[in-house]
């Protein structure tokens, strides 16, 4: 291999196939920080072989301004920002622009942009009526992919992709919509009326009076809670192309609909291994019982001929700790400390297994530290929300990621529809035989 200077267009990765007199010389590209890239588009005309990559672990799918993750070394950037400083210092509508439009928003700019947002959080009334062709028990996250995916359906006005005027209304269309649709889910699944948004209201706070308020008695906001929901919404709102963000880019390359792409988003992030981690880390301590059970699940954790999974700890990208977490910690105990909770089994327990993995060898050795989705699940626990809506606000809060690299794909002049290869260990050919022949 050859190299030249960080950042040059120079620099060449030279592959020979063994057993032959094949060689190609493909350019490795610098970005602006991270891991070099080897541009492998020629390989297969030049030696005829694909590389092989599950999971796509170790392979760059597009070129990308929003995100960047350094998982080694803990760092979160949205557009170039610690994850850190844009949770405590920023908003979440303030994050929406900063990831849509690549920079922080004048006051000007952040002015006109939150009324943008705020005049396209009402929904055609119509779409009220979606709600009652689903069973009253239907999963929160089914109704918001349905309903998403049907928007198409009654704004015919924005879906031409390659319009940048309509590309902008969709996506304000979705980041102010998502959040009506998704607490309209939760109050079907309980059977209360639907509240309509307030103008007068700020992003996280309209999601909670969504939430939870009703029309028999004014709604009191609760400045601790909303600025918890505003924070969670902005350590989620994207995280670099995961299972959900590439499922949005892949639908995207197709040319497919914007309304259409963000509801292939909530589908894939429905899993729980993505969106769905934080619910299943109450599912975890629900089925762990009490406290003084922990130690025995613990142990069952490091048998190695156990299968028991531990959830909330560690993270697939990020070896060291998750910088979200630490943030979220502070959260959590203010939620705790302004809501009251002292007795609550599953917080008590939460709270416990907290203090083993960070005093346990086992746990810190191996860095399982507590990640992003094991304080958000307290969090959202504590502030009375059932677990079955939590990915559902994964949802809110990602939405904003998903438009913004859902723009940028659209935009590129390089982007080609998503088709990737695989390793064929099938069948090879074979002649068919009628049924009577294969007694």
């Amino acid at each position: 291999m050859s190299s030249t200077a960080k950042g040059s267009a120079k620099a060449t990765v030279t592959v020979t196939l063994d057993g032959s007199n094949r060689s190609t010389t493909l350019p490795l590209v610098s970005g602006t920080i991270g891991p070099d890239v080897v541009d492998i588009r020629k390989l297969y005309g030049d030696l005829g072989v694909f590389t092989f990559d599950p999971g796509y672990g170790a392979t760059a799918s597009c070129e990308s301004r929003i995100t960047y993750i350094d998982g080694d070394a803990g760092v979160l950037l949205y557009r170039g920002y610690p994850i850190e400083q844009l949770a405590e210092q920023s908003d979440f509508l303030e994050v929406a622009y900063l990831l849509l439009e690549g920079d922080l928003p004048t006051p000007a700019q952040f002015d006109t942009f939150s009324r943008g947002v705020t005049r396209h959080t009402m929904v055609h009334e119509q779409i009220r009526r979606f709600y009652d062709g689903f069973r009253r028990d239907a999963h929160p996250m089914a109704i918001l992919c349905g309903v998403v995916g049907a928007l198409s359906a009654f704004y015919h006005d924005s879906i031409d992709i390659n319009d940048p005027k309509q590309r902008e209304i969709a996506a304000f269309r979705l980041i102010a919509k998502v959040p009506t649709i998704a607490a309209w889910a939760y109050k079907y699944s309980i059977g209360q009326p639907f509240m309509y948004p307030r103008n007068d209201l700020g992003f996280a706070e309209n999601f909670l009076y969504m939430l939870n308020a009703v029309p028999a008695e004014p709604w009191q906001n609760n400045p601790i809670l909303s600025r918890a929901m505003d924070r969670i919404l902005v350590l989620h709102a994207d995280h670099e192309q995961n299972a959900s963000t590439s499922t949005v880019r892949l639908a995207g390359s197709t040319g497919a609909n914007p309304f259409a792409c963000i509801a292939a988003g909530i589908a894939a992030l429905w899993g729980p291994a993505h969106g769905g981690a934080n619910e299943a880390v109450l599912k975890m301590l629900a089925e762990i019982g009490k406290p003084e059970n922990i130690p025995a699940f613990i142990r069952e954790v490091k048998d190695k001929q156990s299968h028991t999974k531990l959830m909330g700890f560690g993270h697939r990208v990020y070896k060291n700790f998750d910088p979200r977490a630490k943030i979220m910690k502070e959260t959590c105990h203010e939620v705790l400390a302004e809501l009251g909770i002292k007795d609550e089994p599953l917080l008590d327990m939460a709270m416990e297994m907290e203090r083993i993995a960070l005093e346990d060898d086992y746990f810190v050795s191996r860095k399982l530290y507590p990640n992003v989705d094991f304080y958000s699940g307290i969090i959202l626990k504590a502030m009375g929300i059932p677990t079955s809506m939590f990915t559902v606000l994964f949802a809110v809060a990602r939405t904003v990621g998903w438009v913004s690299q859902w723009k940028e794909m659209v935009e590129d002049p390089s982007q080609r529809i998503g088709r990737p290869r695989q390793l064929y260990t099938g069948a090879t050919e074979r002649d068919y035989r009628p049924i009577s022949d294969r007694g």
